[in-house]
C-alpha cells in the first residue's frame, strides 16, 4: 500500500475531497472522531449490517399482540372479555 491509498486500496489522493467542513472550525480531534464513524458505518454497510432494512420478527415477539381493544362495560360484557 502506497502513501496514497486508503485501507480499502483505493485512491484519496486526487479528485474531490473525502470531507469537507462547511460550517464552523473543527478540531483536528473532531474531524478524526468523524472520520472514524463514518469508516464504521461504511464497513458494516459492506458487510451487510447496515441501517438497512431489518429482518422480520417473529410474531412471538411483536409485542403488538399485547394491546387489546378497550373494556366496554355493558350486558354480557363479560363473554366478550374471553375474545
Amino acid at each position: 500500500m502506497s502513501g496514497t491509498e486508503g485501507p480499502g486500496g483505493s485512491d484519496v489522493g486526487g479528485g474531490a475531497p473525502f470531507l469537507r467542513v462547511v460550517r464552523g472550525e473543527p478540531t483536528a480531534d473532531e474531524v478524526a472522531a468523524l472520520v472514524a464513524v463514518l469508516a464504521a458505518r461504511a464497513r458494516a454497510a459492506r458487510a451487510g449490517r447496515g441501517g438497512g432494512a431489518h429482518a422480520p420478527r417473529s410474531a412471538w415477539r411483536d409485542r403488538a399482540r399485547l394491546v387489546r381493544a378497550p373494556l366496554r362495560p355493558g350486558p354480557g360484557a363479560w363473554r366478550m372479555s374471553t375474545r
